[in-house]
């Protein structure tokens, strides 16, 4: 019996989400969607208090995001070889102290140094929990666990905002406490996670030689342009301009804003819970193709939507995409990579999808710059269509 299979078999009679090990992979998933979700009610607020520019307040995500698009290719032949626990846990304690010293500063230079900080503790920690999932579970259980997973991410993108838009309320400050969280759940990491480490005795020159030859399949490219594809829509027109919108349009608070950020949540975590029984009917790569149209649909009708509370009608539809689609490349990558290259290859994907989440807000930037806010999600229709045909091509083999 190898190690790997020991977890699973060992709990066997077990539901996924009863299992400590899942419990705990979770609980580095939900630190992994914090950085964000939990501040952008907030942004309205922290413009005016710092007289902030609304064009400058995608910065605080894209220097949040940019160290996962620098450090995942190292992240993952790290974690290849020195183990899992050994990255995850520092990387759990930076994230905790730099995003908690976030709440203490008044300066927009000095807190955008503190969210480099926190995002290089960011940078590994989406990536491995996946890779954990990888490493436990095989086939069905695998499917289960990825789809589990991605509505316990979906249900912290889902509060966070309505937390974050409740304690800006008292000033726009307390939402940067959250990450002291993620410290508890580091040592939970260290001293209760069991999982299954590489022992790290590999030639590092062959390693990595045969690892670039497993990376040039046209299907896991796809996967990766699909993953930063999602991230662009997701963190640029959806998080960081639809509060800006709700705010200036409909004249919003930011509880309002985290109520209906949290929507688009709630929707993600219904469908990919469902993943296991839309994937016994569906091709992965349908379900993925899908969710592009389903993105390009949300984000046209966003202008039309003629009062506050019509916005719920394209956050769902474009929940439902993410719900679809985001689990399913997860689950086909994990698939598709040989064990032995598991977190390099989806630390890989993690370079992708932090190169989404730091594009996203830049590209939609200057889309606002050209035409306003609607030229934003205009931008997002666009990008969501090329992005269908583009992922089309390179999984039809």
């Amino acid at each position: 019996m190898s190690r790997i299979e020991e977890p699973e078999q060992f709990e066997r009679h077990k539901p996924v989400f009863q299992e400590v090990n899942f419990q705990i992979i979770c609980a580095v998933t939900l630190m992994a969607v914090l950085g964000v979700s939990s501040i952008t009610p907030a942004f309205p607020q922290l413009a005016k208090s710092l007289e902030i520019e609304p064009k400058n307040l995608g910065l605080l995500i894209t220097v949040f995001t940019l160290p996962s698009v620098i450090l995942g290719p190292v992240i993952g032949v790290l974690a290849d070889r020195l183990g899992r626990k050994k990255i995850i846990v520092p990387s759990l304690l930076l994230f905790g102290i730099a995003g908690t010293a976030c709440a203490f500063v008044r300066n927009f230079e000095l807190l955008l140094w503190l969210r480099l900080l926190q995002g290089i503790g960011a940078a590994s920690l989406l990536s491995l929990s996946i890779t954990l999932i990888g490493d436990i579970y095989t086939a069905n259980r695998r499917t289960e666990a990825m789809g589990y997973n991605a509505s316990i991410s979906s249900i912290g993108t889902a509060s966070y905002p309505t937390i974050g838009g409740a304690l800006a309320t008292l000033g726009w400050y307390y939402p940067f406490m959250l990450p002291a969280i993620a410290i508890p759940i580091g040592l939970l990491v260290l001293f209760v996670l069991d999982n299954p480490e590489p022992k790290g005795d590999r030639n590092l020159r062959k390693y990595l030689s045969n690892a670039g030859k497993v990376l040039k399949n046209r299907r896991l490219f796809g996967l990766f342009i699909a993953s930063a594809a999602n991230f662009v829509l997701l963190y640029g027109a959806y998080i960081t301009y639809l509060p800006q919108l709700i705010s200036d349009v409909f004249k919003q608070p930011p509880a309002t804003i985290g109520i209906l950020l949290s929507s688009v949540s709630v929707a993600i975590t219904i469908t990919s819970s469902q993943l296991g029984r839309l994937a016994r009917k569906y091709q992965p790569t349908t379900l993925i193709r899908t969710s592009f149209i389903l993105y390009a649909l949300a984000l046209l009708i966003v202008p039309f939507m003629p009062s506050i509370w019509f916005l719920l009608i394209p956050t769902t539809i474009f929940g439902i995409g993410l719900g679809m689609g985001f689990p399913s490349i997860q689950t086909l990558l994990a698939d598709l990579a040989p064990k032995e290259y598991l977190a390099t290859i989806l630390s890989v994907n993690g370079t992708f999808f932090g190169l989404g989440q730091t594009l996203g807000p830049l590209l939609m930037g200057i889309a606002f710059g050209f035409g306003g806010i609607n030229s934003v999600f205009y931008a997002g229709v666009g990008f969501a269509i090329m992005m269908f045909f583009v992922f089309r091509y390179c999984t039809c083999m």
